[in-house]
């Protein structure tokens, strides 16, 4: 079978590439072996969070002092502007609108209740403009009752910290309570399906308005136990009584899950082929480029293309391994920079900055996978397997993500 592009890995940098490319007229097919580590994201994209362990207020001001190493750099600081309103205007095509800009951070809360930088956060959930500028003084923490991904008593101390006064309250209806016996059903995705109907809705928007009948609050904080395939918020706002915004979840995620469905959606819905439940487990190099990949599934038709993208994620996504003699890339065994000694990938205090967490392959200034030394010249590498930065200390991993698979776009497209 013959494309234009073939991509290795479907999670966000291999679906905003794909998207890119498709949009201009491209055939794509992307090989997708599953879950990819999208369905954990809490609703927020990061395009720098954090440098030099200090909160970064301007993103964009921030990126231009970055390392070399890092990928930001090879796209250029004064690209990164460009490229990031073009993912927020990708992502709100394939109908996930999200609020933010690039020029300066927000925050957003997290599952321990944290405020954690962000770039662009879903509609609907739970932001503040900076800690300084809190839009509440005081707030209603509403947890389902039985729910056990939502550390409420974390949440409302973190919450605590930052200055504001926290009610908990429990809420609960009839749908809730019958599936509330089976510890499996009370997860966020499922929760999500049991209150899409409308039904659903006006039960919970009662039992909000009667948990918080007397309260003296500026708003409902409530998990994000709603919106698996579309945007409920609008309606459920409108029967509830107080301001009300989501927060997310410990995994599985339902904004994460929603991210994900949705671009894919999108991704087929301009042409393209996505793969799932197929893994690439070898490819065919030519001098210095790639001629066809072979999938698991496919042993007897290669996918052969003009370009392939390498989007396969770090080592939880498996686009990563190692043993103890090193660490490398498991398809096409590419050169990865990272340090020759086991001894040296990890800091024994858990909470330092981990040296793995930079690994990744090598790259050219415009993100040729290298392999013995040498770019290959139609190979790109893209998102989390890149080297160079620590998604984890720098909160940058989905920026990373979403501007490298789009730069890459736009150099297959010549652009």
């Amino acid at each position: 079978m013959k494309y234009n592009t073939v991509i290795v890995g479907g999670g966000l940098s291999g679906l905003v590439c794909g998207i890119a490319l498709a949009k201009n007229g491209q055939r794509v097919a992307i090989v997708s072996s599953g879950q990819s580590t999208l369905h954990f994201n809490g609703g927020s994209m990061e395009l720098l969070g954090m440098a030099d362990g200090k909160t970064v207020d301007d993103p964009i001001n921030a990126i231009a002092s970055l390392p070399e190493t890092h990928p930001y750099y090879k796209i250029g600081a004064d690209n990164i502007t460009a490229l990031a309103n073009e993912a927020q205007r990708l992502l709100a095509d394939a109908g996930l609108k999200m609020n933010g800009s690039a020029k300066r951070n927000h925050f957003r809360i997290s599952p321990m209740g944290v405020l954690i930088p962000a770039w662009l956060t879903l509609e609907g959930y739970a932001t503040v403009p900076s800690r300084d500028n809190l839009p509440w003084k005081r707030v209603i923490l509403a947890n389902v009752e039985g729910y056990l991904d939502f550390p409420v008593d974390f949440v409302a101390s973190g919450l605590r910290k930052e200055g504001l006064e926290v009610e908990v309250v429990d809420i609960t209806t009839a749908e809730l309570e019958e599936r509330r016996h089976t510890p499996s059903e009370m997860r966020a995705t499922q929760l999500a399906k049991l209150l899409s109907t409308r039904a659903g809705f006006e039960h919970l928007a009662a039992a909000i308005n009667t948990a918080t009948a007397n309260a003296q609050a500026d708003a409902v904080l409530m998990p994000a136990v709603l919106g698996l395939t579309d945007d409920p918020m609008t309606h459920l706002c409108e029967l509830v009584n107080l301001p009300l915004h989501l927060v997310a979840t410990l995994p599985p995620s339902v904004a994460g899950t929603r991210m994900q469905t949705q671009l894919r959606h999108y991704f087929q819905m301009l042409g393209g082929t996505y793969l799932l439940g197929d893994t690439v487990v070898s490819a065919t190099i030519v001098q210095d480029k790639v001629e066809a990949v072979v999938t698991e599934k496919l042993k007897d038709l290669p996918l052969r293309a003009d370009n392939f993208v390498l989007a396969a994620g770090s080592f939880m996504s498996k686009g990563l391994a190692s043993n103890y003699k090193r660490v490398y890339e498991p398809i096409m065994d590419l050169d990865v920079d990272a340090d020759k000694s086991h001894t040296e990938w990890t800091q024994y205090d858990v909470m330092s900055a981990q040296p793995y967490m930079t690994y990744g392959v090598s790259t050219d200034s415009q993100f040729h996978a290298k392999k013995q030394g040498k770019p290959i010249t139609n190979l790109y590498a893209v998102g989390a397997i890149l080297s160079g930065h620590d998604a984890v200390k720098n909160h940058d991993g989905t920026g990373v993500s979403a501007l490298t698979g789009l730069a890459v776009a736009h150099s297959i497209l010549g652009k």
